[in-house]
């Protein structure tokens, strides 16, 4: 057998601005100007169309900036429009019109894509970037709290296959994520507070500092300050990077996901409730039957899980859906399918991380079915007690 060795290294950029393409700003010049180019770089430019409707002049200022640094970039057509929102990843047509966008306007592995939207769109168009020609560098413009914070800024892409959340996909570290801060400024309440339960699942993780820091700042963040959720974006974006470039696996090759915290539940919640939950809203449910969980596990002592879902509620996340119960294929509840997916989706041993302290985690390889059960049971009845709407109703 002959072995070789191939070692490879990425630089992962994340920057953090206003009005990117705003003629004097300069961040997008600097970062082409990184690689050196001994021609102008082709870029065309993909914009989800939520995006575009809450920012009638986008399109005008991408045009604008073009012409102003044409020394720089030559945008290779006009920006092209695509569906936003979790049902684009649905449509694998689209994947097929990005690619053929790619090809009607010649680019090259020397190209670039950018691509401006939630992450649903980043997840759409970055796979095909990164698929088309065996991958031409694309920089992602995230546009929503959630992929700012979280989704946006990884090195992961993909669309849903087979009635299963990013069946189809592959990891390509972008040439750059560009976050910029007004962007969110445009979103409706519901987006703007999403992003929020990414920051606390990290800082649950990794920082205890940093969700204390979130608890503080809870009353802000309630009523969606814009410098509160530019702090709790930047510093969860910051977070999450940190662990895909220094975790030792940035590519998933094992079966472990520690910044999948509250998610084996959540993407099961998204999918049987056809997305009428919004993945943070679904984080946000999936966090506290993790946490009730650990606590009937003996992982976790009943005072932290109760004060970080007192803190989750605080900021206006529901958590308990009725869909939680739903009765499955199996005859037992849907949710508990959500674990054998998670397990396949990990690929073969299942690997979920819960919390045994603020600031640390725990995987382990074997969850109790019944005590998930009582940990949804009691979220049921705090919901009946409080009289709480379900979430996505």
């Amino acid at each position: 057998m002959l072995e070789k060795k191939i070692r490879l290294e990425y630089a992962h950029r994340i920057l953090f601005t206003r009005d990117v393409f705003a003629a004097a700003n300069t961040t997008i010049c600097d970062l082409l100007l990184l690689d050196h180019p001994n021609k102008v770089p082709r870029v065309l430019v993909f914009v989800d169309d939520h995006v575009a409707s809450a920012n009638p002049q986008l399109l005008d200022n991408i045009r604008s900036y073009a012409r102003a640094h044409a020394e720089v970039l030559d945008l290779a057509g006009e920006p092209v429009i695509l569906p936003g929102g979790e049902p684009c990843k649905n449509d694998f047509s689209l994947v097929q019109q990005c690619w053929q966008a790619i090809n009607d306007a010649g680019l090259d592995r020397h190209s670039y894509v950018f691509v401006i939207g939630g992450g649903a769109t980043l997840d759409l168009v970055c796979f095909a970037a990164a698929t088309a020609h065996r991958g031409i560098r694309h920089v992602r413009f995230p546009t929503t709290t959630l992929s700012q914070g979280d989704g946006g800024v990884g090195v992961k892409n993909g669309v849903n296959y087979f009635e299963k959340k990013n069946w189809v996909g592959s990891f390509a570290v972008p040439f750059a994520v560009v976050n910029d801060f007004a962007f969110l400024e445009s979103l409706p309440e519901r987006e703007r507070r999403n992003g929020i339960i990414e920051a606390i699942k990290v800082s649950l993780i990794r920082d205890r500092a940093f969700f204390e820091e979130i608890e503080q700042m809870a009353p802000a963040l309630a009523r969606l300050e814009q410098p509160a959720l530019e702090r709790v974006v930047q510093r969860s974006a910051e977070l999450h990077v940190e662990h895909i470039a220094t975790g030792g696996d940035p590519f998933e090759l094992g079966s472990a996901r520690p910044l999948d915290f509250g998610h084996w539940a959540a993407h099961k919640l998204e999918q049987i409730t056809h997305f009428a939950v919004t993945h943070g809203e679904a984080v946000a449910i999936g966090m506290a039957v993790d946490l009730l969980y650990s606590v009937k596990k003996g992982i976790l002592d009943a005072p932290t899980a109760q004060r970080v879902m007192r803190l989750v509620e605080q900021i206006g996340f529901e958590i308990y859906h009725p869909s939680l119960l739903a009765e499955g294929r199996t005859g037992e509840p849907t949710i508990l399918e959500g674990l054998e997916e998670f397990r396949e989706h990990l690929g073969g041993e299942l690997t979920v991380t819960l919390v045994p302290k603020v600031g640390q985690k725990l995987e382990v390889h074997e969850m109790d079915r019944e005590l998930i059960l009582e940990a949804v049971e009691e979220l049921r009845v705090h919901a009946e007690a409080n009289h709480l709407a379900p979430a996505g109703r």
